[in-house]
């Protein structure tokens, strides 16, 4: 993802998140922190056949630690593994980094994204009460042991993306 992807990413940030959407200077601020030797951010762009966004992604890694910043797929694409292979690229830039472990907060109402997670090895820890703002809505927090991850293939339904 570069910077002149953010107007198409707040297009989808808006139709997927529309309670609590990132902010142009959100991503502005993430995006300044990813293309340097001691970046800490890792974000991705997924393009449609016609060269439209379908999805995005992103990571910050930080010593041992890393978290999902953010992930989405436009509803046209669901059901197509893309949502699997944006988070399988930042497991493996987790595990590039170094990282043990690898958190992230998902929705408690978000029931396809546990899923996704959970199919990946992803297992709760705790909730953080009222987290998305403005609604309230708490939020579940995941984590991947990286070290006993570390062999582990991330299956999606087009095959199989190894990392190491």
């Amino acid at each position: 993802m570069r910077w002149w992807d953010i107007p198409a990413v707040l297009r989808l940030e808006a139709e997927l998140f529309p309670d609590d959407a990132w902010s142009e200077g959100m991503f502005w601020s993430e995006l300044a922190d990813s293309r340097h030797p001691a970046a800490t951010r890792h974000y991705v762009l997924a393009e449609a056949g016609d060269g439209t966004a379908a999805g995005y992604a992103g990571l910050m890694a930080v010593g041992s630690e890393a978290d999902v910043q953010t992930i989405g797929v436009t509803r046209a694409h669901w059901g197509r593994g893309l949502g699997a292979r944006l988070l399988a690229e930042l497991i493996g830039r987790a595990r590039a980094a170094g990282c043990a472990d690898l958190l992230l907060e998902v929705r408690v109402d978000n029931d396809r994204a546990q899923r996704l997670y959970e199919r990946h090895g992803f297992e709760p820890v705790g909730v953080r009460r009222g987290y998305y703002q403005p609604a309230g809505v708490d939020a579940l927090v995941m984590k991947l042991d990286l070290t006993k991850q570390a062999q582990h293939r991330d299956r999606t339904p087009e095959g199989t993306i190894e990392h190491g």
